[in-house]
């Protein structure tokens, strides 16, 4: 039994929701049991951290495979692999025993956990054109904030009751959940498949040509600096909150589901305006927001006012500015790649992702026991994301990019 995907069915929008939701929620069910895997698998905070960093490592490696491999033999069945890839690392996260096999497992659960996000893109890019297109990301990125909203929280129960390894247990059967559901509801949406998308000469030519174009690279290289700002708090902000601030694991979740709010309603409200506004006014507004709630935070960690107030309301500012910016730059970065969509998508994952670990593992290595180093992080995300912004929109040769919803 298929389905046809469309706007108005409910049961493909809430599929594809998830799909994009599984790496949030791989990274976010066990946020509360970070800091208590230094003492049981005896080790460090910066080693537990690279638990994190690895696995988003893991997605920018995997992305540069699917979208190719979509493109030539279709997105539902490349999607099923990876799939079935992730419920094999799952259960490899379950099993470890030391520090260095968990690493190793989470890697491998990002290549296949990433085939959801990336080819999610390319579905919404095989069925949409321009404002419609990110209109239906914000949405479903608001609605797939919610999840891992509620995760930490299923998490902190979760650590309580059962352990840090009864996480991916509950990943392994939510994996293998999805293998059916795709398998039953989704149709292939990629009816223009290239044969040549996976010749190594072909993709070459393929991403020279995606990473050459200026109106991709203003609008993925500022969704990646804001992406860092948000994955700085996911990588260490239960070493802040927990150790820092003293916060019990089982209550860790509560507040990271404000935080996640945050994004809902910045994802929900951009969903609204993107119409009227155009995307790169909405990225514009998005990076603003962003450096002001930047400011705000450093300026109080910078004080040593280390209080819950002073780390959540800057942090969901951070996530608020993310809903604006992430979708629409999505979007604005897929439209001049119909053809290619999928080693698009795989191109502003990768992009993303590696930014999101390398920004995530310096604010992993700068903790220092306060709340100074990852405000720090989060400030310099938004100053980056900011001056390409700057550049491109006004001073840079890519004057396109202030009409890309327009044509």
């Amino acid at each position: 039994m298929t389905v046809k995907l469309n706007p108005k069915d409910i049961k493909v929008s809430v599929l594809l929701t998830l799909m994009v939701a599984l790496g949030p929620l791989s990274t976010d069910l066990y946020l509360p049991s970070l800091p208590s895997l230094t003492e049981t698998l005896s080790t460090t905070v910066s080693r537990v951290q690279a638990t994190m960093s690895v696995f988003i490592a893991g997605f920018a490696c995997a992305t540069v495979i699917y979208g190719p491999l979509s493109d030539r033999f279709g997105r539902r069945s490349v999607l099923i692999g990876g799939l079935t890839v992730f419920v094999i690392g799952s259960l490899g996260c379950m099993v470890a025993t030391t520090i260095e096999e968990l690493i190793v497992w989470r890697f491998i659960q990002a290549v296949g956990g990433c085939a959801g996000p990336v080819l999610v893109r390319a579905v919404v890019r095989d069925v949409y054109e321009k404002e419609e297109a990110a209109r239906f990301m914000a949405y479903i990125a608001s609605a797939m904030a919610l999840a891992p909203a509620v995760a930490p929280m299923i998490g902190g129960w979760l650590h309580v009751l059962f352990g840090w390894r009864s996480h991916f247990v509950a990943l392994t059967m939510l994996g293998v959940l999805f293998i059916w559901a795709v398998s039953v509801l989704l149709r292939e949406t990629n009816v223009n498949r290239d044969p040549t998308a996976t010749q190594a000469r072909q993709m070459a030519i393929n991403f020279r040509h995606i990473l050459r174009h200026p109106q991709f690279l203003a609008y993925s290289l500022t969704l990646m600096f804001s992406y860092g700002a948000l994955f700085s708090f996911i990588s260490v902000g239960a070493f802040v909150v927990i150790g820092v601030l003293g916060v019990a694991p089982d209550r860790f979740g509560y507040l990271f589901f404000f935080v996640a709010l945050g994004y809902v309603s910045g994802g929900l409200l951009a969903g609204k305006l993107v119409s009227r506004v155009g995307v790169t006014n909405m990225i514009g507004t998005g990076v603003g927001i962003g450096v002001l709630f930047g400011v705000l935070g450093l300026t109080l960690s910078l004080n040593e006012v280390q209080t819950i107030p002073a780390v959540i309301v800057p942090i969901v500012g951070v996530f608020f500015a993310c809903g604006f910016v992430l979708p629409a730059a999505t979007a604005g970065a897929l439209m001049p790649f119909p053809q290619i969509a999928g080693t698009a998508s795989s191109a502003i994952s990768f992009l993303q992702m590696s930014g999101g670990a390398i920004i995530g593992f310096l604010a992993g290595y700068l903790h220092d026991g306060t709340t100074v180093p990852l405000f720090a992080v989060i400030f310099a995300s938004w100053i980056c994301a900011a001056a390409i912004y700057m550049r491109a929109r006004w001073w840079g040769p890519i004057r396109p990019l202030a009409d890309a919803t327009n044509g």
